[in-house]
C-alpha cells in the first residue's frame, strides 16, 4: 500500500513508548500520531471514536474503522470526520489548513510513525492492513506495576470483558481471572500484575509468529540508548543523524541526578530509571509481583533481572 511502510511504536503502557517514540519522531522522514486508541484524548483526526482502553480490531469488526484509520495512517485527511470531531463551525479555516499539510506530507512521502500502546490487542491487523513496521516495547513486570502504583491507575478489566471478539481471539486462557477481577475489587499491585502477565503472555505469542516485528526491552534500550537506538533507526529505514543522536542523549539525560519523574515527563535518566522499582516497591510487594507473573516473566527475564 505504501512505499514507505508506516511504523508502530506499541507495547503495554508504561512501557517506554512515548519515549521511544519522541526520539524516532525526530526523524524528519516521519510524522508523529500520538495515541489514535486513547479514548480521554485521541491525538489524531481520524474521525473515529474509540470506547474501550485497549481496543481489539480484528477482520470480523474492521468495517467500523478501517475507513478512518486509512485516512490517518495514509495521511489523507479526513475532513468529514474532523468536522464531527471539532463540532464547531468557526473553526472551518484552521480545518482547511490542517487538510493540505495532510496533502503536503502525503505527497512528499512522510511516513505515519503512530506510538499507541493500546493498539496492542489490534497490532497483529494493524500490521496486515496497513503494512506497517511493528516495534513493541516490553518492560519488567515490577518496574509496570510500581509506576502504576505511584499513579494510582487502576485498570477497568470490564474493557476486556465487553469485547466479546478480543475474549475470544486472544483472552481466553485469562477469562476466569477477568471476570474475578470485574465482579471483585483487587488493589493496584494485583491489578497491574494481572495486566502485565496478560500482555506479555502476548508479547510472547507475537515473538513466536511475526520473527519480522522488533521487540526491545525497556531496559536494554535504557542502558544503551545510543547503540540501540542507531540498530532500531537502521531497521525502520530511518537515517540516523548526528541531531538524532543529540537528541537521544538528551532525552536520556546520562548527566541528569534526578531520580524520580513525573508521568508523561519523557526526559529521564534512562539509566538510573531502570530499578526505580526497587525503591517504588516494598520487598513484600516485589516478592507478591513475582509470584502471580514468573510463569509468564521468566521468558523475558532471569533471577539476576530480580
Amino acid at each position: 500500500m505504501y512505499s514507505k511502510k508506516p511504523i508502530l511504536v506499541t507495547g503495554s503502557h508504561r512501557s517506554g513508548s512515548s519515549w521511544v517514540g519522541k526520539i524516532l519522531a525526530t526523524s524528519p522522514s516521519v510524522r508523529h500520531i500520538r495515541e489514535p486508541f486513547n479514548i480521554n484524548h485521541p491525538q489524531c483526526s481520524c474521525g473515529c471514536k474509540f470506547n474501550f482502553w485497549y481496543q481489539y480490531i480484528s477482520p470480523e469488526n474492521e468495517a467500523i474503522f478501517y475507513d478512518h484509520l486509512k485516512h490517518t495512517f495514509g495521511l489523507a485527511y479526513n475532513f468529514r470526520g474532523d468536522i464531527k470531531i471539532e463540532n464547531n463551525p468557526n473553526s472551518f479555516l484552521e480545518l482547511l489548513t490542517k487538510s493540505s499539510k495532510f496533502m503536503l506530507r502525503n505527497i512528499i512521502g512522510i511516513r505515519p510513525l503512530v506510538k499507541d500502546p493500546m493498539a496492542f490487542f489490534s497490532a497483529r491487523w494493524l500490521a496486515a492492513t496497513f503494512n506497517m513496521h511493528v516495534v513493541v516495547l516490553i518492560r519488567h513486570p515490577a518496574a509496570f506495576v510500581s509506576s502504576l502504583k505511584r499513579l494510582n491507575w487502576v485498570f477497568p478489566y470490564s474493557h476486556f470483558l465487553e469485547q466479546p471478539l478480543l475474549m475470544k481471539d486472544y483472552l481466553q486462557p485469562f477469562a476466569d481471572e477477568i471476570a474475578k477481577y470485574c465482579e471483585e475489587e483487587y488493589d493496584i499491585i494485583d491489578q497491574a500484575s494481572l495486566l502485565w502477565r496478560i500482555i506479555h503472555y502476548y508479547i510472547d505469542e507475537y515473538q513466536k509468529n511475526y520473527p519480522d516485528w522488533i521487540f526491545i526491552r525497556h531496559e536494554d534500550i535504557s542502558r544503551h540508548p545510543l547503540i540501540l537506538f542507531q540498530k532500531l533507526f537502521n531497521a525502520l529505514n530511518l537515517d540516523y543523524t548526528e541531531a538524532i543522536e543529540k537528541t537521544i542523549l538528551d532525552y536520556s539525560r546520562v548527566n541528569d541526578r534526578k531520580q524520580d519523574y513525573e508521568a508523561g515527563e519523557l526526559k529521564r535518566h534512562s539509566q538510573k530509571n531502570i530499578e526505580l522499582w526497587k525503591s517504588r516497591l516494598t520487598p513484600s510487594e516485589i516478592e507478591r509481583v513475582r509470584t502471580q507473573v514468573e510463569d509468564i516473566s521468566i521468558k523475558f527475564y532471569c533471577s539476576e533481572d530480580w
